[in-house]
């Protein structure tokens, strides 16, 4: 057998995929563990959108339906993502040339590396985070340079603490409001001090919005591409998997710069064929009774609302003090004093409580003394899960 390229050497296994397999591993043991590690809502999609699926599928006058999702000019969802940008965000978008329609938005995270980086090339990266941001530029063959999220900056990176040999070399900027791990979210004015940046160094910022519709507390979460002059430098990734239940579905976007909407376009070309195209009008269902109704998904955040609440409130009972997050499917807490690092952490619920949770450190170094709690299991479960950390923790 040939021997690996050197990507897969440096590539690992993806952080979930770790953890998923230490729980089936205790599992196989006859252990009953609860996972609260992966951000995969357990509710179903709702009705209106299954409903268009199946139409869609059985629309026995749609020759078109089964053939490949690319082929020009079904252009149903880019244009229900411009509609939704100018209802959500008042955000005008072309969607001819500034939309580009992702199998999921986390493919389009990956492959927008592609378009820019070549070896040497830098890629600007929070720490934590998202770890698809890293594998991406990995599988350019180019480099990443951490900026760190401190708490005492609300979980922002300082762009006055990159070298400027860093910035001569870097291409892209990674941003991602309301954030993953760490719950954070910001407002207009982080944006505009981005956009500035960008701007005076040439950077394209990929704006990672995936939990834009995710918020609480009367908290609304805004798009980069309300910045004015934005365009020029940002491309922002959505997706419908969090705000209406459709991870499984693979569908999602990629709006903003053309040039950038151009390139990854042209990748994608050259990879995938698209959507499957009754996926495609399910999706613009989903966006187009959004934009007739906004409250049609305020159900399922309160859903996730609840379950921080609850999840708050046992962490403090047992004495861990912990912000409450306005946005996200998570709630990032400090480990609490006694465990040496997150890790330490993670083993010792998993061993004590047979629960799994996500140790901050596998974000990166930044994230180290944090972990990472998701919001989307069944209350029964997370209220049964909390009740063995809080146990555990009160034996401590």
């Amino acid at each position: 057998m040939p021997r690996p390229s050197k990507r897969m050497e440096k590539l690992g296994p993806y952080l979930f995929s770790a953890i998923g397999a230490k729980v089936r591993e205790m599992k196989a043991k006859g252990f009953k563990v609860i996972s609260l590690g992966i951000g995969d809502p357990d509710v179903p999609t709702p009705d209106p959108i299954v409903l268009e699926l199946i139409r869609s599928v059985t629309d026995v006058n749609d020759r078109d339906r089964f053939r490949y999702g690319s082929d020009w000019p079904l252009d149903v969802f880019p244009k229900a993502v411009s509609e939704y940008y100018q209802k959500r965000f008042e955000v005008e978008l072309d969607p001819n040339t500034e939309i580009v329609s992702l199998i999921g938005s986390k493919e389009g995270i990956a492959h927008i590396a592609l378009c820019y980086l070549d070896p040497g090339d830098i890629a600007l990266v929070p720490e934590p985070c998202y770890p698809v941001y890293k594998t991406g530029a990995l599988l350019a063959l180019a480099e990443t340079y951490p900026m760190p999220l401190l708490p005492e900056r609300n979980w922002t990176p300082d762009f006055s603490e990159i070298p400027k040999e860093v910035l001569k070399r870097a291409k892209l900027m990674w941003l991602n409001y309301p954030n993953n791990p760490t719950a954070a979210c910001v407002n207009l004015e982080f944006f505009n001090e981005a956009v500035e940046f960008a701007r005076e160094y040439g950077l394209l910022i990929c704006h990672d919005a995936a939990y834009v519709d995710i918020t609480y507390d009367g908290y609304v979460a805004p798009s980069i591409l309300q910045v004015p002059k934005a365009k020029e430098v940002a491309i922002e990734f959505g997706s419908l998997s969090k705000p209406f239940a459709m991870t499984g579905w693979r569908i999602g976007w990629a709006v903003g710069n053309a040039e950038a909407v151009r390139l990854l376009a042209t990748v994608k070309d050259n990879i995938d064929s698209g959507i499957f195209r009754p996926i495609q009008r399910a999706g613009a269902k989903a966006l187009q009774i959004w934009c007739q109704e906004p409250s049609f998904i305020r159900p399922l955040v309160e859903t996730y609302q609840r379950r921080r609440d609850l999840v708050l409130n046992s962490l403090r009972k047992a004495g861990v003090s912990v912000q409450p997050p306005k946005g996200s499917l998570y709630v990032w807490s400090p480990i609490p004093e006694g465990f040496t690092n997150s890790q330490e952490f993670a083993n010792f619920l998993l061993e004590r409580a047979y629960v799994a949770v996500t140790p901050g450190g596998g974000y990166g170094q930044a994230g180290e003394g944090y972990f990472r709690i998701s919001l989307t299991y069944p209350d029964d479960i997370i209220c049964e899960a909390m009740r063995r950390i809080e146990s555990a923790l009160l034996k401590i």
